[in-house]
């Protein structure tokens, strides 16, 4: 009779083997739970994906140059390029649960957010740079973020004051002034 060692049978190799298979054939079942259940990263990796056919065929109507002498369409191009390649990762990573399990508890800051979202497209030009994004700013953190009122418009102002200097006075882009040249 042979002896092995003590605890180990022979069937112990196949059955971690089988195992092994096992879970590979779980990671590359793309986290599928039926027929028609799908991923949230799917659904989401594959969104950015059309989003990116869609900024590349764009740029590409604008002249793309080299990489000596880049044309208006060159970065635009490239960041269509970057962009499906990281949804393409986000689409391959199956680390989410289906959609139908997804629970809606955080849709009304969503909805908040949205909201600010359209706020600032739409007082930008009215209110202007500054006032626009103190005032986004402060419902982000305050309300969505919950942070306290007094530190949330510390925060935003500084922002606000500081990306303007930023880009209005150091890079001369133009921005949106309020009323008073605010």
């Amino acid at each position: 009779m042979r002896r092995g060692l003590p605890g180990r049978c022979a069937a112990s190799g196949a059955s971690k083997k089988r195992r092994t298979d096992r879970r590979a054939l779980e990671y590359f079942s793309m986290n599928w739970r039926g027929v028609g259940q799908l991923a949230r990263d799917r659904l989401a990796g594959a969104a950015l994906i059309a989003l990116a056919c869609v900024m590349a065929w764009e740029a590409t109507r604008l002249p793309v140059g080299s990489l000596a002498a880049p044309g208006p369409g060159y970065w635009p191009l490239a960041l269509a390029i970057a962009l499906g390649g990281f949804a393409a990762i986000v689409f391959l990573a199956r680390t989410s649960p289906p959609v139908e399990q997804i629970g809606w508890k955080e849709a009304p800051r969503a909805a908040v957010v949205l909201a600010a979202c359209v706020f600032a497209a739409l007082a930008i030009e009215r209110l202007g740079y500054r006032l626009t994004v103190f005032a986004v700013l402060v419902v982000l953190l305050a309300v969505v973020e919950r942070r306290h009122p007094a530190a949330a418009m510390a925060v935003a102002l500084a922002i606000a004051l500081g990306s303007y200097f930023l880009f209005a006075d150091l890079l001369r882009v133009p921005l949106p002034r309020g009323p008073a040249g605010i």
